[in-house]
Parts: C-alpha cells; sequence; structure tokens
C-alpha cells in the first residue's frame, strides 16, 4: 500500500528541529500507546544520540490502549540507555505533571548554581510523529491554550518557544515523519490510528490490515461489537461484516464497503472497541528479525547476479 510518508514540509522541520537540538537539555518524544515502536521516530534517535541528549519517551493516551501491554513497552523503553519512559493520558487532569520532574531527572547538573550564582535554565525538545498529542501537552503544562490543537496530523507548522512557570524553555516542533519506512506495517498502524493524513492512504486497505489484527488479538472486541464470528473470517471478511450487520448499501444493495471501513477505523480510534495496542515488543521484534532475514535474502540474491555478470562479460 502506498502512503504519502514523508510530505516535503518535513525536510525543512527536521533541519530546523535538528539546529534546535544543539542548546536543549533533555528530548522529550511523545508516543502513541496503542502502537509504541510505529510512532518511535529513528529520525529523533539519531539526532538526540548524536547530540548526547537523553530521551524521555512519553506513552501518551494510555487510556485507549491495553494496560498489560503499554507496562510491556515501558519496560522495553527504560532498558534502552539513555531512555526513560512514562506512561499516561495528557489529556486528564493532573497526568501531565510527572513529565518535566521525569525529565529533569535526566539532566541533574541544570539544577545546580554555577560560579557566578546563577542556576542554569533547563531547556526541553517536544518531538514526535503528528498527532501523538504532543500540543495537547505543552497546553497542559502551560496551563493555558497556546500550542494548537486539532484531530488532524501536523498542526504544529514551526518550532516554537515557550517559557513555563518554573523557567524551563520548552520547544516545540512539527511533528516529524522519517524519509523511508522500513516496515509497511508501520505506515499502515499510523494510518489505522489517525497518525498521518487521511489524504495519505485508503481507508478499505488500513480497515482490512486493522481487522486482521484484531481478530489475531483482540477477536472478543469484534465480537462483542459487531456481532460476528472471529474465527470464521479474515480481514476484509471483518468488514464485509459489518457492512451487513449495520445495513450499509450501495446504489444496487451491494455492500458499502467503503462506510464500513471507515466506521472499523473510527470505533477503534474512538475507543469503543476497548483498549487496545496495535503491537507488542513481541511482535515488533519478529517483524524487524522478518525484515533483517529478506534483506540478507536480497542482498545475497544481488550479489550473485553481480558474480554472473562480471563472469559473463569476462568470456
Amino acid at each position: 500500500m502506498a502512503i504519502n510518508w514523508y510530505p516535503g514540509h518535513m525536510v525543512v522541520a527536521q533541519r530546523k528541529a535538528e539546529e534546535a537540538l544543539g542548546s536543549v537539555d533533555v528530548v522529550i518524544e511523545v508516543l502513541d500507546a496503542r502502537c509504541p515502536a510505529a510512532t518511535c521516530n529513528p529520525v529523533i534517535d539519531a539526532m538526540r544520540v548524536a547530540r548526547q541528549r537523553p530521551a524521555l519517551k512519553v506513552i501518551n493516551k494510555i487510556d485507549l490502549a491495553d494496560p498489560v501491554v503499554t507496562q510491556q513497552w515501558l519496560d522495553y523503553f527504560n532498558a534502552q540507555e539513555g531512555v526513560t519512559a512514562i506512561g499516561l493520558s495528557c489529556k486528564k487532569a493532573g497526568e501531565s505533571g510527572r513529565v518535566l520532574p521525569a525529565a529533569k531527572l535526566l539532566a541533574p547538573h541544570r539544577g545546580v548554581p554555577q560560579s557566578d550564582g546563577l542556576t542554569p535554565r533547563f531547556r526541553v525538545m517536544m518531538m514526535g510523529v503528528p498527532n501523538v498529542g504532543k500540543s495537547t501537552l505543552i497546553n497542559a503544562l502551560l496551563n493555558r491554550r497556546i500550542a494548537g490543537v486539532g484531530d488532524e496530523p501536523a498542526v504544529t507548522k514551526l518550532i516554537k518557544r515557550y517559557e513555563l512557570a518554573d523557567g524551563t524553555w520548552l520547544h516545540d516542533t512539527p511533528g516529524l515523519m522519517w524519509p523511508k519506512i522500513a516496515l509497511e506495517t508501520d505506515g499502515l498502524l499510523l494510518a489505522a490510528s489517525h497518525l498521518v493524513g487521511v489524504n495519505a492512504y485508503i481507508d478499505e486497505e488500513v480497515a482490512n490490515y486493522l481487522g486482521e489484527v484484531l481478530l489475531e488479538r483482540y477477536p472478543e472486541a469484534l465480537t462483542a461489537r459487531y456481532g460476528l464470528d472471529a474465527d470464521e473470517t479474515d480481514g476484509p471478511g471483518v468488514i464485509e461484516a459489518i457492512a451487513k450487520r449495520r445495513g450499509f448499501r450501495i446504489k444496487g444493495g451491494s455492500p458499502d464497503y467503503e462506510k464500513a471501513a471507515v466506521t472499523l477505523l473510527n470505533d477503534y480510534r474512538g475507543g469503543l472497541l476497548g483498549r487496545i495496542t496495535l503491537e507488542t515488543p513481541a511482535t515488533r521484534a519478529a517483524q524487524l528479525a522478518a525484515l533483517a532475514e529478506r534483506t540478507a535474502a536480497l542482498t545475497q540474491a544481488l550479489a550473485e547476479k553481480a558474480a554472473l555478470d562480471a563472469a559473463a562479460k569476462a568470456q
């Protein structure tokens, strides 16, 4: 499936973020609890590691995610060098108050007065893919609506700096994707979770994949919501069953698969299917291992072809 993964404005945004990163102490990367690894931008990790900046991974929207799997992801990220992870729902009152104290623990030198008697100002940069809740979190930290908030990706267009009540400087960056997606399923997960623009994908294709994941991980949710027999269908079958059970028809009486696909996507995004996480550390590891195997096989095939071509030319 083709997804318009890397809009042109992100090239400029990435360069500006990399320049600004040199003046901050801690990177706060906001992730979506329903697909934490898919929302973890490798470009952000590369930039901060190059600058030797620690990261606070904020796993947001835990109220929509499977709590057991959320704990698995917290353990996964907290085991990484230079990374601390916390889980919260930044829309819930008071939960955003955990963010700055956790970030300050990663830069304790900023609380030590210097020889001139001044205490260095603490500086953080908020980063993440579009629509994971960065602006909502910033507004909660500021206790006023400053950063733009919307239910469409890429609301924030420019890097902005805010001063918090305790004197912290907080840099807000646009939602950043990365140039090349390694796992096609990452694009599908982000599209299903409404983290890329609706014009970048086809609803039915994303919903078919979502249906397959739900059948494998949360079949009871599909049965409870739509009354279908999860043991006797597949991803497209989920969409067809929703269309038939909800009476979605197009002119001529055929099932309206598009309307059924949008219904499944909206029900998942709105939490109407329950608390769901679409990937686990185990499923992620299996996908990466399969990708490495495919890459190695392709590399070997290309090398063998090059050797045969060279031998043929030498004759």
